[in-house]
C-alpha cells in the first residue's frame, strides 16, 4: 500500500480577499471564486480521489466532475472550512456514480458476452480447414471477402462501405478470392500430409 504525505493546504481565502491582483473594493467574480477554490483544495480533493479509485484516469475523472459542480454551483459553495466539506461530499457523490456506473458497464459487458457466445456460429469440424485459409488471409482481403459472403453485399455496395470505387472494390473481390482458394490448396495439401504421418 502506497503511504501518502499529510494533506497540507491552504485557507480559502474570505470572498473579498479572493486574488492578490484585485484591488480594495473590486467585484469578486464567480470566477476568481472558483480559482480561488481550486488553488487551495486540489491537492485535498486529489489525494481524496486517489486514496478511493484504482487509476490514474478514474482519478483524474473524479477531480474533474468534482470541480465541474464546484463551477457549475459555485453559489451553493459555503464559507471558509465548510468548502472542504462540501467538496468531499461532492467527490464523494461523484465517486459513488463512477462507481454504479462501473457496476453497470460489468454486468452489461458479461450479459452480452453471454449472448454473443450463445449466438456464434459453431464451425463445423470439417470446415475447420476453410476457417485456417481465411485466417491466413490478409485483413484487407478478410474483409471484402467477409461481407461479400457473410453479409451478403454487391461489389458495388463493398465499395460503399470501404470507401472506393466499384472497380476497386470488384478487383479487390476478385485478387481476396483467388488468394483464399490458394490458401485452401494449402491447408488441404497440409491436411493430407498430417493424415499420412
Amino acid at each position: 500500500m502506497v503511504r501518502s504525505r499529510p494533506v497540507t493546504f491552504r485557507r480559502v481565502p474570505d470572498i473579498y480577499q479572493v486574488s492578490d491582483h484585485l484591488r480594495q473594493g473590486d467585484a469578486v467574480t464567480h470566477r476568481d471564486r472558483f480559482e480561488a477554490v481550486y488553488d487551495a483544495y486540489y491537492p485535498a480533493i486529489h489525494q481524496y480521489a486517489a486514496r478511493r479509485t484504482g487509476s490514474p484516469d478514474d482519478t483524474a475523472d473524479v477531480i474533474s466532475e468534482t470541480f465541474l459542480t464546484v463551477w457549475r454551483r459555485i453559489g451553493d459553495l459555503p464559507e471558509g472550512e465548510e468548502a472542504l466539506l462540501w467538496l468531499y461530499g461532492v467527490a464523494r457523490r461523484v465517486l459513488a456514480n463512477q462507481q454504479r456506473g462501473a457496476t453497470r458497464r460489468a454486468v452489461l459487458a458479461e450479459r452480452l458476452r453471454a449472448e454473443l457466445a450463445a449466438d456464434r456460429p459453431v464451425t463445423p469440424v470439417e470446415l475447420e480447414h476453410v476457417r485456417a485459409a481465411f485466417d491466413e488471409l490478409r485483413e484487407r482481403d478478410r474483409e471484402v471477402l467477409a461481407l461479400a459472403c457473410w453479409e451478403g453485399l454487391t461489389s458495388d455496395r463493398i465499395a460503399k462501405v470501404v470507401g472506393c470505387t466499384a472497380f476497386t472494390a470488384r478487383t479487390r473481390l476478385h485478387r481476396a478470392r483467388k488468394r483464399l482458394a490458394a490458401a485452401l490448396e494449402r491447408q488441404a495439401s497440409l491436411t493430407i500430409a498430417m493424415g499420412e504421418t
